[in-house]
């Protein structure tokens, strides 16, 4: 008996680990059945890079928090409607771009009505008065993405530091793949502008 149990135990040691795409397919069918344990746990997995995504996008913390939230109340509303024509990840980046986009033109319409800017009241800590040259550099390229666009911004995000390829990204954005390639176009040419310009190294600005 007791060589029997542990032969199973070995046998499941053994086996690999389910795929991450089949384990959030299976928190999205829970989901769909009213499960909020599962949705707890897919918050959980999803919170850091929903949010780091919403805050490239919207350039706003809190408004980025706000997001995260907005985006899982999407899932745990929609998750009978997943129709598996992507994964589950960018299905719910999706979700989190369009939020993110309409939270950017709900502060453009706030700041043309009464004259404010939600960045206005953002706590900002202080930068340290001799910074090292790689949190200098680092502080040179978050200006220089937040001069893009947001559409922009989110295919760099989405390319370079949540390794997407540009057909999900496409699948994210909801545009072609000739688009998303367009937009990393365009980025990268701004970028290589504004880094030299930002960091002071451009000759044209002596």
């Amino acid at each position: 008996m007791n060589m029997a149990m542990n032969d199973q135990a070995k046998m499941r040691e053994l086996q690999p680990e389910r795929p991450a795409h089949e384990l959030d397919l299976s928190l999205l069918e829970r989901i769909a059945a009213g499960d909020k344990a599962a949705l707890h746990q897919l918050y959980l997995a999803y919170y850091h890079r929903v949010l780091r995504f919403m805050v490239r996008i919207t350039g706003n913390l809190e408004l980025a928090k706000e997001g995260v939230n907005d985006v899982m109340l999407t899932v745990w509303r929609s998750g009978a409607s997943f129709e598996r024509r992507s994964s589950v990840s960018t299905w719910i980046m999706g979700i989190a771009y369009r939020l993110a986009l309409k939270q950017l033109e709900r502060n453009k319409r706030w700041t043309t009505r009464f004259g404010l800017n939600l960045e206005d009241f953002e706590d900002r800590p202080e930068m340290a008065e001799e910074p090292s040259k790689q949190a200098d550099l680092h502080d040179v390229l978050e200006k220089a993405l937040g001069e893009l666009p947001p559409e922009q911004r989110a295919v760099v995000e989405l390319t370079y530091f949540q390794g997407c390829s540009y057909d999900e990204i496409a699948r994210i954005a909801g545009c072609p793949v000739n688009t998303v390639k367009t937009r990393m176009f365009h980025a990268r040419a701004k970028l290589r502008r504004l880094v030299p310009a930002l960091s002071g190294d451009d000759p044209a600005g002596e």
